[in-house]
């Protein structure tokens, strides 16, 4: 998006697993990777020819796609892998349902209509994770009333679990965008040209699909971005420039990444 010319915004409400990430990579005492570079790892083994890297934690990453602070990113942060209640909870702590909503509307108040910011906001775990006994990542998204944009892994397993996020979003009334399946193998078997073909069909949802980016840094995030639809996302290129539902099942059918623009994207919406 910054490549693009726009100005971005990046919020992440809580950080939590600072204890866990490696040391190589995240300047923060580590040693097993996070759930970021599982993601960017895992299903369709090493790019051939690159060495693999290891990756910032997410407030790292997204400051440094969106041209920000680590601590402008994420207010909130916590030593243990586990959700947001409970990293708190263990460093004695309780998260304010208010403050953490109130904290996010200061954070993309500059993304306000007529700004020309985009907001982009990361989710913690998946929709239902408590951030406190009567608050999840789904209320918090229901508050500040932005997009969803879901992200999926393409192999085994992920029909139900991305059908059942879908239905969680929707019972809340949240809009959502479209599912991204991530990483994409480079040669797609037909489990995952199946998985992306099912969820489009029975979720009613465009699904589009990112490859593997091969390490954190700008021309790399770039180079990735050049793929995704995400001024359509935004509602600045009209809808029936993806071609319908039909359309991209029908090339993950026949193994084809969509070659047109049309393939995943974090979570961003303008307010």
């Amino acid at each position: 998006m910054r490549a693009a010319g726009e100005s971005v915004c990046a919020h992440k409400p809580v950080l939590t697993g600072l204890d866990e990430l490696p040391a190589a990579g995240a300047r923060r005492g580590s040693q097993h990777p996070s759930d970021l570079q599982l993601g960017a790892r895992a299903m369709d083994g090493p790019v051939p020819g690159l060495a693999q890297q290891d990756w910032p934690a997410d407030d790292e990453l997204l400051a440094l796609a969106a041209g920000m602070k680590p601590r402008e990113v994420a207010p909130l942060h916590f030593g243990a892998p586990a959700s947001p209640k409970l990293a708190a909870a263990l460093a004695g702590e309780h998260i304010d349902a208010d403050a953490l909503v109130a904290n996010a509307r200061f954070a993309l108040r500059g993304s306000r209509p007529g700004t020309g910011t985009i907001a982009v906001v990361e989710g913690v775990g998946g929709l239902l994770v408590p951030f406190s006994d009567s608050f999840t990542v789904r209320d918090f998204a229901a508050a500040l009333a932005l997009p969803v944009l879901i992200a999926a892994r393409p192999g085994l397993g992920t029909i139900n679990h991305t059908l059942l996020t879908l239905a969680a979003a929707r019972a809340a009334r949240l809009e959502v965008c479209a599912v991204v399946l991530t990483p994409w193998p480079r040669a797609p078997e037909e489990v995952e040209r199946s998985n992306r073909e099912e969820i489009e069909r029975l979720g009613e949802v465009e699904v589009a699909v990112l490859r593997r980016v091969r390490g954190p840094d700008l021309g790399e995030l770039e180079r990735a971005g050049r793929w995704l639809p995400w001024r359509r996302w935004l509602g600045e290129t009209p809808a029936d420039a993806r071609g319908g539902a039909s359309r991209s099942a029908r090339a993950a059918r026949e193994g084809r990444v969509d070659g047109r623009r049309s393939d995943g994207a974090p979570a961003a919406a303008r307010p």
